[in-house]
Order: C-alpha cells, then sequence, then structure tokens
C-alpha cells in the first residue's frame, strides 16, 4: 500500500510550498485521493477553493504526512469528494457558496454559508455577481415513522452565545434525528482577509472564534512563518507555548463546569468559573490581555512575559493543583451527575476515525491525534507530554479528557517557564512572495491555516479551518437515541465553534 506521498509523486510539485508538499493532479489523481479517504488510508484535513483551484490537505497516520492536493477547475467544476468521503459534505458547499465552483455528483446540493443574504453570489469566486437580499428556501431532510414530531430550535438561543439553528425530529422525547444549519454568524473572514498586510490579518486571524485566538494566531503566524521562510526567536517560540497552553487551560476548566451545570449540578460550574477566572486573570498579568489577544504575530510575539509574570503562573498553577483534584473527585462520586453524562452521546470510534475529529472528541472516541506530537512544532518537540485517550465516546469520557489534559496543561506551564530562554522576541517578516500552511492544536483540536503571499509580502489568499468542521456532524450521530433534555448537555460536551465555522 503506497504512502500518501508516493500515491502523489506523479503530481506536479509547487515549490513555494512549505514546509509540506503540494502538488497539482488532475481528476483521475484527485479521485484516487477522495478513495484513500473513503477506504481510511488518509484522514482529510481540509478542502477549500480559490477562483478556479480547489484544494484537499491529507493526513497519512502511518507516517505521520501531509500532502496538499490542487485541481485546476478551469470549467469551475471538479470531482466531488464528498461523492466518496461524507465528511466533506459541508466543506464542498461552503466551498461552493464562497468560490462558486461546483463539485461533480455531490450528495447534497443544497447551501451552506450562503443563507441569501449576502447581495453577491460566489464572492471568493472568478465573476462575483450581484443578487438580490433575499432568504433563500432551505429545506430539511425528512424522516418518517408514525408518532414523529419536529421541534425547531434557534438560531436565536436562550443564553449569550453564537446563533445556529437545530432541527430535531422527536418520538415522544427520544430524538431520532438532529439536522443543523449554520452560517448565520458569517462575517466574510477569508475575503477580508485578502490584500491585507500581514499586522493587518494576523488581527483579524485572531478574531475567528474568540475563544481561540492564540491558537489561530499562532497556526497564521506559522504558516506566514513557513511562506518566508524564517524562524522566530527561541524566546518567542517558548512564549507561544505558553500562551497556548494557558488557552487551553482556561477552556478546559470553563467547559467542565458548563457542562455540570447543564446537568444541573451547578456547584461544579461554580468552582470551575472561579479557577477559569483566576487564568484570566494571569493572562492578563503576563502579557497584558486576558485572552491574550493580537499577543502572537508573524515573526514572534507582541509582548514578552511581564516581570512578575512567572511568579503569577506558579502561584496559577499551586492555586489549580490545590483545588482541582477535590473538583475531580466531586465530579466522579456525584451519582446524580454521573447518571446524566455515563453513556449519553456516544460517538463510535469508527466514526471519529472517518470525520478525523480532533481535540476532546476524537480522543473520547478513541482517535489518538494531537498535532503538538504528531506534527510536532516547537517548543513542543522539546517537551514531554501525554495525550489521553478514552474509548467510550459519550459525555463523561469528553469531560474526562478535558480532566487529563487541565493535568498536562500545568505540567506543561511548569516546564516551559523552567526552561524559558532569554532573548528577543521578534524578527522582522520579508515582504515576498510565498505559500505556507500550518496546524496548531488549539484546544478544540487542530486549527489549520493555508494562506499566499503576494510580491509584496500581502494575503493573495488565506484559509482557516476550525476543528469542529469535523465534530459538528458526529454531535447530529450522537444525540440520535438520546432524549430531548440531554441535547443541551451533549451540545456543551462538544462545545463546537459556531464563528470558526461560519468565517
Amino acid at each position: 500500500m503506497p504512502s500518501l506521498e508516493k500515491a502523489t509523486a506523479q503530481g506536479r510539485r509547487i515549490e513555494a510550498h512549505r514546509p509540506w508538499p503540494r502538488v497539482m493532479v488532475d481528476d483521475a489523481l484527485w479521485q484516487a485521493l477522495a478513495s484513500r479517504l473513503s477506504d481510511g488510508r488518509s484522514s482529510l484535513l481540509g478542502l477549500w477553493g480559490e477562483a478556479s483551484a480547489v484544494h484537499m490537505a491529507l493526513y497519512d497516520d502511518r507516517n505521520k504526512s501531509v500532502v496538499v492536493a490542487t485541481r485546476d477547475c478551469p470549467s469551475g467544476r471538479y470531482p466531488s469528494v464528498a461523492r466518496f468521503h461524507p465528511p466533506a459534505l459541508r466543506l464542498e458547499r461552503a466551498l461552493r457558496d464562497l468560490c462558486g465552483l461546483t463539485p461533480v455528483g455531490l450528495p447534497d446540493a443544497r447551501g451552506w454559508l450562503d443563507h441569501g443574504r449576502w447581495g453577491v453570489t460566489a464572492p471568493l469566486g472568478a465573476a462575483p455577481a450581484q443578487s438580490e437580499q433575499a432568504t433563500a428556501t432551505y429545506s430539511f431532510l425528512p424522516a418518517e415513522g408514525d408518532g414523529l414530531h419536529q421541534i425547531a430550535v434557534g438560531p436565536i438561543h436562550a443564553g449569550i452565545i453564537e446563533p445556529g439553528h437545530f432541527r430535531f425530529t422527536a418520538n415522544g422525547e427520544t430524538i431520532v434525528r438532529l439536522e443543523e444549519r449554520l452560517g448565520y454568524a458569517h462575517k466574510g473572514t477569508e475575503a477580508l482577509m485578502t490584500g491585507r498586510t500581514l499586522a493587518e490579518a494576523a488581527r483579524l486571524a485572531g478574531r475567528v472564534s474568540g475563544d481561540s485566538t492564540v491558537a489561530y494566531a499562532y497556526a497564521f503566524s506559522r504558516a506566514v512563518e513557513a511562506a518566508t521562510g524564517i524562524a522566530p526567536p527561541a524566546r518567542a517560540v517558548w512564549l507561544r507555548g505558553l500562551m497556548a497552553e494557558l488557552e487551553r487551560l482556561a477552556n478546559h476548566l470553563g467547559d467542565i463546569g458548563a457542562i455540570c451545570n447543564d446537568a444541573s449540578f451547578a456547584l461544579m460550574q461554580a468552582n470551575c468559573a472561579i479557577l477559569r477566572e483566576r487564568v484570566l486573570r494571569a493572562a492578563s498579568r503576563c502579557f497584558g490581555h486576558r485572552l491574550m489577544m493580537d499577543r502572537i504575530v508573524p515573526g514572534g510575539v507582541t509582548a514578552d512575559l511581564a516581570p512578575s509574570g512567572a511568579e503569577a503562573l506558579r502561584e496559577l498553577i499551586g492555586a489549580v493543583e490545590k483545588a482541582f483534584p477535590r473538583l475531580v473527585d466531586l465530579y466522579d462520586n456525584t451519582a446524580s451527575l454521573q447518571d446524566r453524562t455515563v453513556g449519553a452521546g456516544r460517538v463510535g470510534a469508527a466514526l471519529a476515525r472517518q470525520y478525523a475529529a480532533g481535540g476532546y472528541v476524537g480522543r473520547a472516541s478513541g482517535r489518538d491525534f494531537d498535532a503538538r506530537r504528531d506534527l510536532a512544532y516547537p517548543p513542543y518537540d522539546a517537551l514531554t507530554f501525554e495525550t489521553p485517550t478514552l474509548e467510550d465516546g459519550d459525555v463523561d469520557a469528553r469531560v474526562w479528557i478535558r480532566i487529563r489534559e487541565v493535568e498536562q496543561s500545568l505540567s506543561l506551564l511548569v516546564a516551559i517557564l523552567d526552561q524559558l530562554p532569554p532573548g528577543a522576541v521578534a524578527t522582522p517578516v520579508p515582504s515576498e512572495a510565498g505559500e505556507g500552511m500550518a496546524l496548531v492544536e488549539g484546544f478544540r483540536g487542530d486549527v489549520l491555516v493555508w494562506l499566499r503571499l503576494d510580491g509584496s509580502g500581502r494575503i493573495a489568499r488565506c484559509h482557516l479551518r476550525d476543528p469542529s468542521w469535523m465534530q459538528w456532524p458526529l454531535l447530529e450521530a450522537a444525540i440520535e437515541g438520546n432524549i430531548v433534555a440531554d441535547f443541551p448537555l451533549c451540545n456543551k460536551s462538544f462545545n463546537c465553534a459556531y464563528s470558526g465555522c461560519d468565517l
């Protein structure tokens, strides 16, 4: 069985693309690569387009290699990947809405991001056209059977959360189908990126999904550095790792409490919220911003660790290490809470692998992938840590993955502080053309950024892929057979991004 790189060897390699190869392929090779996805020989990392080309990033699990395949589309058409590999379906629907390229054989002809409100069709396509602003009719998939009824939830929700629509079909209280509709938070981010300076584009990248601002800025900066062939100073590299683990720690603590709160166990929510607030205050004390927004940029970082930063972080680590084990015991020994989380919202291992689910969603269902380790980048290539995995794939397993990752992040923070080198925190980025790609492990999973720079060093095209693209469809599968009242619990255990996918 040939490796991914051997399978694409007949394609024409684009030399300007770093660090992984990008190859131009014909229809036959494109479909052969789609076949590799369908039979599990490769995993789909991303699928995106331009005015007259479509790109597909694949990952070979056996030798941990990445390849980007590109198919020119002078006629505006290309063979659908989703026809062979269902996880590509929403990506291709979004690609068609944005770029106007038609996936031949696409099993679902409905739009995804375009709700008929943009006033323009295919804004990233070769010939964007003006259109009347009118709400497009959207037909949800049918479900047939006796005693079925539908429940419509959203896009506006009772809580202060992002918009998304959930259409349930239920038999009494039992859910037999869930279908999601997203796109309400579309901001035109990728169109806004085009023509921007690196400084302007970095700010946009950090605002794709606010709870992952570090991960997105990190991935964007690494992609720029790959495209231009530069390396940030050593101190900047380690400071980036520090910020990434603080972001992971804050989000996991918040999620653990929120999941328990959706099971009506507010005590966990209150205590986890206190710890999360301590993390955010420590981040502000260290880097001048609670979310560390705009602190990671191409070439390094914009803020060094404050003089009292190391002391603040060690105080934080001590406080969390003292309080968190008691909360873990409380979670594990509260029978009423376990009754709600154990067995609810299961995702099977085969489905998690098929969808290349990252983060706690994938790892709770046995998919052992972590970009920090498997596509190792600094400083993680010099650090020792564990990637916890479980097999049960339920709400409880997703909680436990978060618990173990909290413990690993605390350990990583100590290791980074102990090894933090002195020196500069930024280096200039040359204004030159190039192509780059990066995967960075955010708290939800792997964040992908691919970009092309023009001769003046501005953004010619930038694509940003949130891990939630691979996780939202699994929520639909996980909720089947559960009761309606357990949806908030299952949904929060996934905590997929709306804004990150709506772009």
